[in-house]
């Protein structure tokens, strides 16, 4: 599964971020109520499977979420840290998530 959103092409979203890959990137958390699709957080990391597999941050995900979350995540291979973290504020101003913040 993919898709594409904010000028990035996302792998996902999966019920379970044991789907995604072991790579860096950005990550998008989503809740998902039926047809509607809401962001509830976004971050990067060296590890985008590693770093959700026990995010600090989950138990805001389901204080915002009591229906399916949903993770994806952008890729991004070579990118350096400050790189993947544009992306994450790109995102964050276009959202406004409630969980995490700069």
């Amino acid at each position: 599964m993919s898709f594409q959103r904010w000028g990035y092409d996302f792998d996902g979203a999966y019920a379970d971020p044991a789907y995604l890959k072991s790579q860096a990137g950005v990550y998008v958390i989503w809740c998902q109520t039926g047809g509607s699709w809401k962001v509830l957080d976004v971050g990067e990391s060296e590890d985008v499977k590693a770093r959700l597999s026990n995010h600090e941050r989950a138990t805001c995900w389901r204080k915002y979420c009591t229906d399916i979350l949903q993770y994806s995540a952008t890729y991004t291979p070579g990118m350096s840290a400050d790189g993947r973290r544009q992306i994450e504020a790109l995102i964050r101003q276009a959202e406004k998530p409630p969980c995490g913040a700069f």
